[in-house]
């Protein structure tokens, strides 16, 4: 009877745990369910509409975060650069291409825990269409990095991993098809400073 009653207690605790665990990871990791990558970047198309999985409604109540509706705009992460390196704050990266249509986009960089990074250089850490400088074939180059760079530079500090997060509005790309065949720009690694 007692041999039972603890085997009944494992297996009910391998359960629980398991499946807490195992949504932890689902929750905090930016592929699997609901997610659409294209290159680098990850977007969640439905997370603020109706037909949103379990998983991206439990994302946005846990982090508080007010969620695009499809007919507002679709935001893009990328953890990683264009040959699947972890994003490094310590390093330089260049951000080159087309960016998908949109009335207007904006760029930040994030922490691990989604916190918009602050720059040290006293300049905004983010940019946004409407002041970027473009290439005469309408493409835009973005250097990332703590030391200020001519031309489109955006701002980071300190070391550590670090996230892009790129914001399109008023966008077709939010639609239920637009996702599919969009081009989205190369995150390239320069220098670090290890």
């Amino acid at each position: 009877m007692l041999k039972q009653s603890v085997l009944i207690a494992l297996a009910l605790s391998l359960a629980i745990g398991g499946g807490a665990a195992s949504v932890g990871w689902v929750l905090n990791t930016r592929e699997g369910v609901g997610a659409v990558t294209v290159g680098p970047w990850t977007a969640f198309p439905d997370i603020g509409t109706p037909e949103a999985d379990p998983y991206s409604k439990a994302r946005v109540a846990r982090d508080g975060m007010l969620a695009l509706g499809r007919a507002e705009g679709l935001s893009f992460v990328a953890e990683r650069d264009s040959d699947g390196g972890l994003l490094k704050r310590e390093c330089t990266y260049r951000i080159e291409g087309f960016f998908p249509v949109g009335r207007f986009w904006t760029l930040y960089a994030t922490d691990k825990a989604q916190t918009v990074l602050s720059a040290q250089s006293g300049r905004q850490p983010s940019l946004h269409s409407l002041e970027v400088v473009r290439q005469p074939d309408n493409s835009v180059a973005i250097d990332v990095s703590a030391r200020a760079t001519p031309g489109n530079w955006l701002a980071v500090s300190g070391v550590g991993e670090m996230a892009l997060v790129l914001t399109l509005y008023d966008t077709p790309v939010a639609a239920s098809t637009g996702v599919s065949g969009i081009e989205m720009p190369r995150i390239s690694r320069g220098q670090c400073n290890a």
